[in-house]
């Protein structure tokens, strides 16, 4: 899988460090993107020894260690913990993940951690995904119909157009693969990103969906789908094993047959 270092907007100097407690045997240390805006500092990597004797196997269960009993102030989400919200997405070890999926013991050596690429960080670990949401807003993403629903049962759909759903659905929108492509770093103001269009593709995929046209439409445009060049990053760094550049293939194909 492909590796990526942070871009960062001024330097990023060390830190402070900090000892584990006296008689702890199997030290782990972490380094950690610390940047506060209101402190007005450049952002430093602190280090963190943690006793992996007392922590569990997960990055973010040295994370949570680290909050509760070392440094208050070191600042990341979380929610599930079961690799399922997407909310713990990072920089870990030089590839994007979830922390509550990737294993402490599969990081050879210091253990660095970042926020996600190419975002702009609200503090620490947190990186600001409003244009990320909004981008995903703009593909509409629901049931779009013009004929009336049923008055006594569900839009139905067969096992096969289920099935072509499969691989699009379990998207949990974590930003991974946006963040680690090249095209998305140089335009994400017009350039969906491989997470968008992979949603954008679930609802044209959709057999109960009736506005495919209207939704080609909308992506038809040199940025907001075309600047994928298939680099397959969003592909290798998925949590979830999707295949974002499948999905952007197969919504290219389609502009093809329409014309």
């Amino acid at each position: 899988m492909a590796k990526f270092s942070l871009p960062a907007n001024s330097k990023v100097t060390e830190g402070e460090r900090y000892t584990a407690p006296s008689g702890a045997k199997d030290i782990k240390v972490f380094k950690v993107y610390r940047w506060d805006p209101d402190s007005g500092r450049n952002p430093r990597l602190d280090a963190y020894e943690v006793d992996m004797g007392s922590c569990g196997p997960m990055v973010l269960d040295a994370l949570i260690k680290i909050k509760n009993e070392v440094d208050s102030t070191l600042t990341f989400r979380r929610s599930c913990r079961e690799g399922i919200c997407g909310s713990c997405a990072m920089n870990i070890d030089g590839q994007n993940t979830l922390a509550c999926t990737k294993a402490v013991e599969d990081v050879k050596g210091e253990v660095r951690v970042y926020p996600l690429p190419s975002m702009p960080v609200v503090k620490d670990l947190v990186p600001d995904l409003t244009h990320f949401y909004a981008q995903y807003a703009s593909i509409k993403p629901w049931i779009r119909t013009q004929t009336p629903a049923p008055p006594d049962r569900e839009r139905l759909q067969s096992k096969e157009d289920r099935a072509e759903l499969d691989g699009l659905y379990e998207c949990i929108l974590c930003a991974c693969c946006s963040t680690s492509c090249p095209s998305y770093w140089w335009n994400p103001d017009r350039y969906l990103g491989p997470a968008v269009l992979l949603q954008a593709y679930r609802w044209i995929a959709d057999s109960r969906d009736e506005a495919t046209g209207e939704r080609l439409d909308d992506l038809e445009d040199p940025f907001k789908l075309y600047r994928c060049h298939t680099i397959m990053n969003c592909t290798s760094v998925c949590p979830k094993g999707l295949n974002p550049a499948k999905a952007i293939a197969e919504i290219k194909k389609l502009m093809i047959e329409r014309r």
